[in-house]
């Protein structure tokens, strides 16, 4: 999918789409948008990346985007931390040094229903992946060292406001068809565009620390193949003291609550770490910051020409790593609608389905996972206790490190209710699912291996993509339907012939002989097992209603 050829922008506009915000959802929005053709730009306060270690843990479904980006490869090879350690943590209760751990998050279980497989590395390290792909793409145009501070819009488009930071405080007025606003959670597109949002009362403070240490790296030799780790202790409320990897052997990240009030010079942070570890070892702080541990979610995604993503659409703690991954999934899910709707094929609903999709999948992450992973710690803390009954505890936490497997299987986010969709009604789009190899409407493409030896991800065009199960010419008549109806609605179709679909093929998993698959890799629609071949009509109604 690296379409490339450059598209003139609007008369009288400087681009197609103005992106406020150039960290990984606005770096890739801009790679999904220019690798189509469409003219960016991308207006970012930073010269350079932020060196602070934070969205770390990349699943397998952002690696996918990776690779339709033309930068998976890349994005590897920059990685800080050996392959072996994986990404996966550990759960301890009391110190991390205690008698009572189990795996966490183990995202290698759900590997085989994904093309690619999960990275770790720091989010900095990510940008600059991003930022050299993006330097790449014809149609992108990147103003480093500049921030936003008006945004307007009227019936014919939207001027954005920015100025050059520094001394020369240089002025310029851009000019666009949309704007995206992917500035952070303080984000000014937002504010700008009157979008309210909903966000829980402050819960307590927290802490980031990011430190030096080869002692730690030592002392957690005894867990093989994790970077990172959370401790639980009954005396934060089902909070937990977070650890992690930044790089092998020396640079740590730490979250944790601290007292309201908490500075730099006020705390002892060292003892703090120890404590969490349960033994002694040298630090050597890079960083201290502080944040209010609270929930946002906008309530809309769009208005009228302006859209938000990432942070500056929801935030949260940095529980699970949902924050960063959920981001680059609305670039993903704006990105080739926006592009639908400038290049013709796409319409209006196709806009509106973004908020409608991506908003209930967050709310649902927030709800479903985090704030009840929260929850659901406080009443286990609460309810035993080691020193009070061993046997009860243990068995308790046994039955944890199960319902830790279960968690990573539940999340799976889906457009189920989604108007987009053939077969959505009565249904529910949510973030919480289970993960199959069935084609199912609204939900991921699960991979294949074709009789060519190729992965059908490697055969998904950048458009549509028709999947064929059953050679011979057996759906020949569905076909040409779909071919005939995508050329008169001018819709890009790809055909991918994933042969005769016999019993111990792979593409006999999904259970159907055609499967509609979006270009974000969603199946749209499928056909019936045994059913009666679809018709012109048919097939032009199925493609009208998930792209118009």
């Amino acid at each position: 999918m690296n379409q490339q050829a450059t598209v003139a922008p609007q008369q009288d506009k400087d681009a197609e789409v103005i992106i406020v915000g150039g960290g990984p959802v606005g770096m890739g929005l801009a790679i999904e948008l220019g690798q189509r053709g469409v003219s960016v730009i991308v207006v970012e306060r930073y010269v350079q990346p932020q060196p602070i270690p934070k969205g770390q843990n990349l699943t397998q479904r952002t690696m996918e985007h990776f690779h339709f980006w033309g930068a998976e490869k890349q994005l590897r090879a920059a990685r800080t931390i050996p392959v072996e350690y994986g990404i996966g943590g550990l759960t301890a209760h009391g110190t991390l040094l205690g008698p009572y751990s189990y795996d966490w998050l183990q995202r290698d279980l759900v590997k085989p229903y994904y093309f690619t497989a999960n990275e770790r590395l720091p989010q900095y390290a990510t940008e600059a992946v991003l930022r050299q792909r993006v330097a790449q793409l014809p149609s992108v145009q990147t103003l480093y060292g500049w921030e936003t501070s008006t945004v307007a819009q009227d019936d014919a488009g939207v001027s954005v406001t920015i100025q050059q930071r520094g001394d020369g405080k240089a002025q310029r007025v851009l000019r666009g068809a949309y704007v995206v606003g992917s500035d952070g959670a303080r984000s000014v597109v937002r504010e700008q565009a009157g979008i309210t949002h909903t966000r829980t009362d402050h819960d307590r403070m927290m802490v980031l620390l990011v430190f030096k240490s080869q002692g730690l790296h030592q002392l957690l030799d005894r867990y093989p193949g994790k970077s990172y780790y959370n401790v639980l202790q009954p005396e934060l409320k089902g909070y937990w003291k977070f650890l992690g990897r930044v790089d092998l052997g020396s640079t740590w990240f730490f979250h944790a609550p601290v007292p309201p009030g908490t500075t730099k010079d006020n705390f002892d942070f060292a003892a703090y770490l120890h404590e969490a570890v349960g033994a002694v070892f040298e630090v050597e702080f890079e960083h201290i910051g502080f944040w209010d541990l609270r929930f946002m979610l906008a309530d809309s995604y769009r208005k009228g020409r302006v859209f938000i993503a990432g942070d500056a659409a929801h935030s949260h703690l940095p529980y699970g790593g949902y924050g960063v991954n959920s981001g680059l999934e609305d670039a993903r899910n704006l990105g080739w609608k926006l592009a639908a709707v400038l290049q013709g094929w796409g319409g209006e609903r196709l806009l509106d389905s973004y908020d409608a999709e991506r908003r209930p999948v967050f709310a649902s992450t927030i709800n479903d996972f985090i704030a009840r992973s929260i929850e659901t710690d406080k009443e286990f803390l609460d309810a035993y206790d080691p020193a009070r009954d061993q046997a009860a505890f243990e068995a308790a936490w046994q039955a944890r490190a199960q319902g830790a497997v279960g968690e990573v299987h539940a999340f799976e986010p889906h457009y189920e209710g989604s108007a987009m969709v053939c077969g959505s009604e009565g249904r529910t789009t949510s973030a919480k699912g289970s993960h199959q190899f069935a084609a199912r409407p609204g939900h991921h493409l699960a991979p294949a291996t074709l009789p060519s030896g190729r992965n059908v991800f490697e055969e998904l065009g950048a458009g549509f993509s028709l999947l064929v199960v059953g050679g011979d010419g057996a759906h020949a008549t569905s076909v040409q339907a779909f071919r005939e109806a995508a050329a008169g609605l001018g819709l890009p179709l790809r055909l991918v012939d994933c042969g005769d679909g016999g019993e111990g093929t792979e593409p006999a998993r999904y259970g159907a002989p055609l499967v509609l698959v979006r270009p974000d890799q969603f199946v749209a629609w499928t056909a019936q097992a045994g059913g009666r071949a679809v018709t012109a009509e048919q097939a032009r109604e199925v493609l009208a209603r998930v792209a118009r």
